[in-house]
């Protein structure tokens, strides 16, 4: 009997022509585990306030490649929820992405995407470009467009390393799912408006990681010094932002007592200036 012939309901399905797309089959055949696609039953108002959301994001490109960062608070209203939520998540080998938004539906796209990005590869043979990966994140993130509207938006930050250029790049994208490269670094959450001004005073093309880290750095606590939903270095709980990096040898989290060597070098700095460092002329 030939593959597939005699088959039919789910053992068929996965024998059906189709594309690629892991999210595709999904929508095709399981469309209700698709958990950041479809509207609120009818009746039922979100409730922003009582769902965990999580700020601030940001990412920059420097010497080797890209640096993505995240702090770890998560609010419901004025309240904390949790103080170390991990924000940033690899996709794949040279691609990260982190999130601001609502937590849940969040960390189901992430989960998501990587799952289309090993799906795509194993069925291709070869990894998808980088245009491409930030292509199919925005489709992920139409899908949610629906919740977003009622109150319920993740907005993801894309970073990652392009082989055929041997340089880092970001993306940032809205709630509809529309892309938008940006150079050189971007910030996403209720804090990236501090995070932004911060990176646009700091931030210098070709710097080394660390210089970069300490930016990253410099710029979240900016952002966690006017924004309260985004949490600065916690000294006493000994949780700091994540830091992690995507260059040409792959994704790589920065170790723990790095960025705990480097965040106190940042608080103690901060204690002679408390605004921060000024921008280099």
């Amino acid at each position: 009997m030939a593959r597939g012939e005699g088959m039919g309901g789910p053992v068929a399905d996965l024998f059906a022509a189709g594309s690629s797309s892991f999210i595709d089959f999904l929508q095709a055949h399981r469309p209700e585990l698709l958990g950041t696609s479809g509207l609120l039953p009818e009746g039922v108002r979100a409730a922003p306030d009582q769902v965990p959301h999580g700020t601030t994001v940001l990412a920059l490109v420097y010497r080797d490649g890209v640096l993505i960062a995240g702090d770890r608070r998560a609010t419901m209203g004025h309240m904390i929820s949790q103080r170390d939520l991990e924000k940033v998540h690899p996709a794949d080998d040279h691609t990260a992405l982190a999130f601001a938004g609502s937590v849940g539906l969040a960390l189901d796209l992430v989960k998501l995407y990587q799952v289309e990005l090993t799906h795509f590869e194993k069925i291709e043979g070869i990894p998808m470009t980088l245009n491409a990966k930030a292509t199919r994140l925005g489709h992920l993130v139409r899908q949610n467009l629906g919740q977003a509207m009622q109150g319920l938006a993740v907005v993801p930050l894309l970073a990652g390393y392009d082989p055929e250029t041997g340089k880092g790049r970001v993306f940032g994208y809205d709630i509809t799912g529309g892309r938008f490269e940006r150079e050189d670094f971007h910030a996403e959450g209720s804090g990236s408006v501090f995070a932004r001004g911060a990176l646009k005073k700091l931030y210098r093309p070709g710097m080394s990681r660390r210089d970069a880290a300490l930016t990253a750095l410099q710029s979240l606590y900016d952002a966690a010094d006017d924004d309260s939903a985004t949490g600065g270095p916690d000294l006493s709980r000994r949780i700091y932002p994540i830091l992690s990096v995507l260059t040409a040898d792959g994704f790589e989290r920065l170790p723990e007592r790095e960025t705990e060597d480097l965040a106190r070098e940042i608080v103690d700095q901060r204690h002679r200036l408390p605004n921060g460092p000024v921008a280099a002329v």
